[in-house]
């Protein structure tokens, strides 16, 4: 997903990215992005939640239970790309229908492969032509074009996904989800699987989102390979954009052959990465939605476990204050500790590991569950259960410890190598995990 902008070097003010991306400088990244993120043909997400979960905290009304009732909201969604067959896109498309789907007196509306100067014009016209009054920019560079019709319009909630800048207002909310507490837990899985010690993350290009989830993911396979007694490398090579399948097959192959990676994931939008791991029968650890469940893309011989982000728990916060007049925060933050109930009952936390419609441990390929020492399932288990309980973080338990390398933002250099940057035990800002992971974690071997 294209939430940050590629730069030829890694300097780059946050302001500058914003420019650019409003000026449309970027859009060859978006507009060519994705027209079926490697899954052709896919056919659009299910509406509901095929695996029941237990109870987690901070769970919104039960499935029927409508609030504010006579009162409509409209919740307009503006999607950067495509949204049949793509993660990112379709995972907010899924959202905007199942709480349609939960609420009578909620619409979902939405316009696709929006652009940043198509934003405010298809504003304007969602909220003068279909009544919208919960407008949604679900990229960064198209939400923040918004930020010239707040004012114009103070009775309506603006929204859009953050990726480095926090820019708010009382009615344009920033948000995303803690998708880094399911990328621990895929971590995690990750060290136990692999069996030449290897593993490898094909990348989009070095930026604060990519850099935050990657860490997450980084620090699983890190506690896993400690407390198995095994000494595991982590292989990360940047493509240089988000949807470059050609290059992502590149990076993949090389990540197999020449660095002996048997474990693959990504941090980029192609099935590119999928498809070697199928071909070359290595695992392959996914991201942003169950594309083996949702999507077919694979199975469970080659996914050992995904994470699935549900946007609904994000939008129905903001859906409920509205409802009961009331402004919602103005950054949206949550984890697994944050959940809502479907229309069919099923209860859903903001992210969690999940395959083939199952989530929890059971997500874990039966295959891949057979390899992975008890110990780690126990702890998969464990830590996941804290999280959905509020009560642990990798973030906080862990220490942050700079790599040297990343990407250097304006008024915020790389921290030089072994800096601590966030000792151990130590819970993080909300602004630290949003703007200040500007680096990689120490231990990995980032590629030229």
């Amino acid at each position: 997903m294209a939430e940050e902008f590629r730069t030829l070097d890694r300097k780059v003010s946050r302001r500058t990215i914003l420019r650019a991306a409003v000026a449309g400088l970027a859009l060859p990244a978006a507009s060519a992005l994705l027209a079926a993120c490697g899954g052709g043909g896919a056919t659009p997400t299910p509406t509901s939640a095929p695996a029941a979960q237990t109870p987690a905290a901070a769970a919104t009304p039960a499935a029927g239970q409508t609030p504010a009732a006579g009162k409509e909201v409209v919740l307009a969604i503006l999607h950067f790309s495509v949204i049949e067959g793509t993660t990112w896109s379709g995972a907010h498309d899924r959202a905007g229908k199942r709480l349609a789907e939960k609420y009578p007196n909620v619409k979902y509306i939405y316009r696709e492969q929006v652009s940043p100067d198509q934003t405010v014009p298809f504003a304007e016209e969602m909220i003068a032509k279909e009544g919208a009054n919960i407008i949604v920019g679900n990229a960064e560079f198209i939400g923040m074009p918004l930020l010239d019709i707040v004012d114009k319009y103070p009775d309506k909630i603006f929204v859009a996904v953050t990726t480095s800048d926090l820019t708010t207002r009382p009615n344009f909310i920033r948000i995303f989800p803690r998708q880094y507490q399911s990328l621990y837990l895929e971590g995690l899985i990750a060290a136990a699987l692999t069996k030449t010690g290897n593993v490898g993350i094909v990348s989009a290009y070095p930026n604060l989102q990519v850099l935050r989830r990657q860490a997450g993911f980084i620090l699983g396979v890190q506690e896993a390979a400690k407390k198995l007694n095994k000494d595991v490398k982590i292989h990360i090579k940047y493509v240089g954009d988000w949807y470059l399948p050609a290059e992502e097959r590149a990076v993949a192959e090389t990540l197999a052959t020449q660095y002996n990676c048997d474990v693959l994931t990504q941090q980029t939008d192609s099935g590119s990465t999928l498809d070697v791991c199928k071909a070359r029968g290595l695992w392959f650890v996914g991201k942003d939605m169950d594309t083996v469940c949702f999507y077919k893309w694979a199975t469970t011989d080659t996914v050992a476990i995904s994470f699935d982000t549900r946007w609904e728990v994000i939008y129905d916060k903001i859906i409920q204050a509205y409802l009961k007049g009331e402004k919602p925060p103005e950054i949206i933050f949550p984890g697994m500790e944050s959940s809502i109930t479907l229309a069919d009952g099923t209860e859903v936390t903001t992210t969690d590991i999940m395959n083939d419609c199952k989530v929890g441990i059971d997500a874990i390929s039966p295959k891949a569950k057979a390899q992975i020492p008890q110990e780690i399932i126990d702890l998969v288990a464990e830590r996941r259960e804290g999280m959905r309980k509020g009560e642990w973080d990798p973030f906080t338990e862990h220490a942050l410890v700079s790599n040297g390398t990343g990407l250097e933002v304006q008024g915020l250099p790389i921290p030089p190598k072994g800096t601590v940057v966030k000792p151990a035990g130590e819970k993080p800002t909300d602004e630290f995990l949003l703007q200040k992971i500007n680096f990689d974690l120490e231990g990995v071997n980032i590629l030229p």
